[in-house]
């Protein structure tokens, strides 16, 4: 399959660098005290575009921090063409926080009209391979920035795959020209619950494109690997971002973090293990 080349409008230089940290309110206080802090990214579904950013944005944005919104609801992997209005509000907030970029996932989340709560995994099909570069380009032509796209975590794979990981994204970059969000700690997971070799991935994706990645903590239970982003980031997911730096270095790595919040100094701690495993700079 061919398409474009990746989004011309896109320059690194302007993207999001370094180390940073998922903005969320319940940890509002503590993302404005890091201050070496250069990108959050916020989920794009709790901004409202034409009322006022959540406090504690606009005094990030006022002290040049970037801000990428994160899409969680647009369904590009369902069968049905994405909502209109859901990409509008996607553009409204790119616009709104003056976004180099936006994300969202390589996912469904609707079908038949029934929401499901959740991210689900798609098969790898030729056809829905043609499904997701549909809604991908639809969104593209609405969005006044570049897309970056994330592959998820999955517990399971459909029977009916056609194509592996790495043919399954490299054949939806190609033909869309969308930036790839590379989830580490979704590398970890698939790659655990499979039992593959995560670096067999790292390998053959076009890390070239890496708009920025992303790292997070998860559990083990009843055999397979929970990427929960409630949990600290085990030494292996941290080992990983180590082999991706060293195979190809993303402008940015960011931490993401959606609840049981750590103390303070542990959640440093974090950010400064995230540091040393990528060589940025501390944000702390």
């Amino acid at each position: 399959m061919t398409g474009p080349a990746p989004d011309p409008a896109f320059s690194p230089s302007a993207g999001p660098h370094g180390v940073g940290i998922g903005w969320r309110p319940e940890i509002a206080g503590f993302v404005a005290g890091l201050p070496g802090l250069r990108f959050v990214e916020v989920v794009a579904e709790t901004v409202a575009p034409a009322g006022p950013l959540p406090d504690g944005l606009t005094e990030l944005r006022e002290r040049g921090v970037t801000v990428v919104p994160h899409g969680v609801k647009l369904s590009l992997g369902g069968a049905e063409p994405v909502d209109p209005a859901r990409v509008a509000h996607l553009a409204g907030v790119a616009a709104a926080v003056d976004a180099p970029l936006v994300s969202e996932h390589i996912a469904f989340v609707r079908a038949g009209g029934l929401e499901a709560g959740h991210l689900l995994p798609l098969s790898r099909s030729r056809e829905t391979v043609a499904a997701v570069v549909a809604n991908v380009r639809r969104t593209q032509v609405e969005l006044p920035v570049p897309l970056a796209l994330e592959p998820i975590a999955a517990l399971f794979d459909w029977p009916d795959d056609e194509l592996d990981e790495a043919d399954f994204l490299t054949e939806i970059l190609d033909a869309t020209g969308a930036l790839l969000l590379l989830d580490v700690a979704n590398v970890h997971a698939n790659a655990r619950n499979r039992g593959e070799d995560p670096l067999a991935l790292l390998d053959r994706l076009p890390l070239d494109r890496v708009a920025y990645a992303h790292v997070a903590g998860g559990a083990e239970q009843d055999g397979f690997y929970h990427d929960t982003h409630t949990d600290p980031i085990p030494a292996a997911v941290l080992d990983l971002v180590g082999e991706l730096c060293v195979r190809h270095r993303p402008p940015a790595l960011l931490l993401e973090r959606d609840g049981r919040y750590p103390p303070a100094a542990e959640f440093r701690g974090e950010l400064d293990a995230l540091a040393a495993a990528s060589g940025y700079p501390v944000i702390t």
